[in-house]
């Protein structure tokens, strides 16, 4: 079986090697910390194997490994100016032979290296057997829903990288995307606006009800849109209410679909 107490202490460890006082560093091991908590309780959702309760518990805590040198080199989270957080992170953990670290056996490392490849990405790779299929789309989601929830209270430079949010506008193109792809290119994104766009379309993405309804208990969503929803742009605000609207009507569709 997997030791995920073993783990958490190597990755206590492994955090220790960067500036603990960043702001971003301290978001990022929160995040990778509560992800690892919500990635099991998907897995307990679905009824998984014990082994895989812990393996999902553990890709949940290693996935955004690569982001400690990402904010170390380049002080952002946005992989289109910096490097792909997701193949960072597999090069530290398989490359560098970080993972043993974490875990003795390479039973998982497949498995592992799949889901963390596939966090980010616009979609899962094809052609996955049943099992690395599973762990990526539970990653995806974990990482969402907490995602979600530091847009509800986190410092906004640290996430968006800008001073002030109300004078950001949403671009045509993405606006249309969400609105009618339910989607969106996230190498289009203009501002710090299209950025919260993108996050309100995390939504369409989910792979299982327990990310959408622990959203909706909590009411992440409503919370991130009245945040940002005083836009000094007219046209924007009018735009980020249909966005909200739009996430909240389809979480509920889904929810009640089950």
């Amino acid at each position: 079986m997997i030791d995920i107490l073993k783990a958490k202490i190597a990755f206590k460890e492994y955090a220790k090697n960067y500036d603990l006082e960043d702001k971003k560093i301290k978001l990022k091991i929160a995040h990778m910390e509560r992800t690892s908590k919500i990635a099991r309780e998907i897995a307990k959702d679905l009824e998984l194997s014990e082994e895989d309760i812990g393996l999902a518990e553990l890709i949940g805590l290693l996935h955004d490994i690569g982001r400690f040198e990402q904010i170390e080199k380049y002080h952002t989270f946005n992989d289109r100016k910096s490097v792909n957080h997701a193949e960072c992170g597999v090069k530290v953990l398989f490359e560098e032979g970080k993972i043993r670290d974490f875990i003795e056996t390479d039973k998982y490392d497949e498995i592992i290296k799949t889901a963390i490849l596939n966090h980010n990405r616009n979609y899962i790779e094809e052609g996955l057997d049943a099992r690395k299929l599973v762990h990526a789309k539970i990653i995806r989601d974990a990482d969402k829903t907490d995602i979600l929830y530091i847009l509800t209270f986190d410092e906004i430079k640290t996430i968006y990288e800008t001073d002030n949010m109300q004078k950001e506008k949403i671009s045509d193109e993405i606006y249309r995307e969400y609105i009618e792809d339910r989607e969106i290119d996230y190498g289009q994104r203009k501002s710090a606006a299209d950025s919260s766009v993108g996050h309100f379309a995390y939504i369409f993405d989910f792979n299982f009800t327990y990310g959408l309804k622990y959203i909706e208990k909590n009411q992440y969503l409503d919370k991130f849109y009245n945040r940002f929803k005083d836009f000094e742009d007219e046209k924007t605000k009018e735009r980020y209410e249909k966005i909200y609207k739009l996430a909240k009507e389809y979480i509920r569709e889904k929810i009640d679909e089950g």
